[in-house]
């Protein structure tokens, strides 16, 4: 008879790392046996201290990789150690929960803080002084800015997702945080060479940042915050091959103002699971959301726009499968970590292919199997391209069974929002998408997908579309 008090056995794979018991023994009730890549680079280096850029593929355990060397080397009772700033405020939450279930046996303490939510609710747990504290970039500033928290005791600092901290968007608001911070090499000039200064070991903090992709624009400005020498660890395993290799890709061809039956067809063909459909604007998601509801489609929106209690309601409602579809902005996507998903759908194909990873990103997670299909109209030929070119690899056309292209309606504009952008891509007719310029029958979806992207002409389209529905609402 098995003695339930017992606790389950000790990782020693883990254990190996230099991960103390207590960490341990919340990785073994969590049954996590065998570090991932990151996991394996990272943990002991961080452990050590030093500052690193981390890299690998969504899905494979960055959090954790950060996380047990700050909680193993935290003081208990010293408020605010370390800072890990996250671009959403899904992350946030996916973040600090992480925090708490590995340090669940130690005495380190984590709050997340974020827009959305009252300041006063927050400003209740920050009273306890917790050592660890997850947050947006907006609502840290509002939190330093009312003096409720200081950066004093700073030990670690920690950007999540860099690739999106470090755009322009947020570039300011990560210069104006780590400016306050003691001996940061970036002295908070608008540019220019790292601090002269020397702080002895006990003054310095450490700092590391982690993505799923580091363009070299990216990393030549992590490097502006960082402490020379920097590492960059770059997972090159299994579980960290550039996500969409792991994941089973598409596009199909389509108009702009067919992209909606299209959409229907396809979940028709694939019966998804578990599916999230990316739009580019909120209004697209609320027009798409709205629609399949109509039809029949158990489905919820989430953007930047909805309540910050109502995104933790369709995220909760979501991860326990009371409905099948959810369709999301990017920036709202960035905090979306669902095991299951098993179709990811590019509504709208994204201008950057950096974000293409990170919406392929939420499928085929630690090596679960998933598909991606990309809507992609004739104007849309170049995006495709810079995917290709990213990944390296071709992505195969999908046939869409019974769906048949349709004239534009009479009052049909290319310039509504969220459904047709225009690209400077040159258009290819459609007889030469398919059969070259010479007329030879196009290379079989198999052997494209082994070319080298270099091969990959500007794409067009204009074919055909598919699906059957296995998800109408319980009436």
């Amino acid at each position: 008879m098995t003695d339930k008090s017992e606790h389950p056995p000790v990782p020693e794979a883990f254990a190996a790392l230099g991960v103390r018991p207590s960490i341990l023994r919340a990785l073994a009730e969590a049954e996590f046996t065998t570090p991932s890549e990151i996991q394996s680079l990272l943990i002991p280096k961080a452990l050590a201290g030093g500052d690193f850029l981390g890299q690998a593929r969504t899905g494979t355990g960055k959090t954790a990789a950060f996380a047990i060397p700050v909680l193993q080397r935290a003081t208990r009772g010293l408020a605010t150690q370390a800072i890990i700033l996250v671009p959403t405020r899904e992350l946030a939450v996916q973040v600090e929960t992480e925090f708490k279930m590995l340090g669940q046996f130690t005495p380190i303490r984590s709050v997340a803080v974020y827009g959305g939510q009252k300041i006063t609710a927050q400003m209740k747990f920050l009273r306890h002084g917790p050592e660890i504290l997850v947050g947006t970039p907006g609502r840290v500033i509002d939190l330093l800015d009312r003096r409720i928290i200081n950066f004093e005791n700073i030990r670690f600092v920690i950007l999540d997702e860099v690739d999106r901290m470090l755009d322009i968007g947020f570039r300011d608001d990560i210069r104006n945080i780590l400016s306050r911070i003691k001996n940061t090499p970036f002295s908070g000039a608008a540019e220019g060479p790292p601090s002269d200064s020397s702080p002895t070991e006990d003054e310095r903090h450490q700092t590391v940042f982690v993505s799923a992709t580091i363009s070299p624009e990216i990393e030549k400005l992590s490097r502006q915050y960082m402490r020379e020498p920097v590492e960059k660890l770059i997972a090159h395993g299994a579980d960290a091959k550039p996500t969409v290799e792991e994941v089973e890709q598409y596009y199909v061809s389509v108009e702009p103002w067919d992209k909606y039956r299209a959409l229907r067809a396809l979940m028709e063909q694939e019966n998804p699971d578990l599916a999230i459909v990316f739009t580019r604007t909120k209004r697209a998601a609320e027009k798409v959301a709205k629609r399949l509801y109509a039809d029949g489609i158990e489905c919820r929106e989430i953007h930047g726009n909805l309540a910050q209690n109502k995104r933790d309601r369709v995220m909760k409602n979501f991860r326990g499968g009371k409905f099948d579809v959810l369709v999301a902005t990017d920036l709202a996507s960035r905090g979306i970590d669902v095991a299951d998903v098993s179709h990811i759908i590019n509504y709208d194909i994204p201008e950057d292919p950096e974000v293409y990873v990170h919406r392929v990103g939420r499928t085929a997670r630690m090596g679960a199997k998933g598909k991606a299909f990309t809507f992609v109209t004739k104007e849309q030929g170049g995006e495709l391209t810079k995917v290709e070119s990213l990944i390296n690899m071709i992505v195969p056309q999908a046939q869409l069974a019974g769906f048949n292209p349709t004239p534009p309606p009479s009052d049909w504009t290319e310039t509504k929002p969220g459904m047709a952008t225009t690209s400077s891509a040159p258009v290819v007719s459609r007889f030469e998408r398919a059969y070259g310029a010479s007329g030879s029958v196009a290379a079989s979806s198999d052997a494209a997908s082994s070319a080298p992207a270099a091969a990959a002409p500007p794409r067009t389209l204009g074919s055909k579309i598919p699906i059957n529905r296995r998800h109408k609402r319980r009436r």
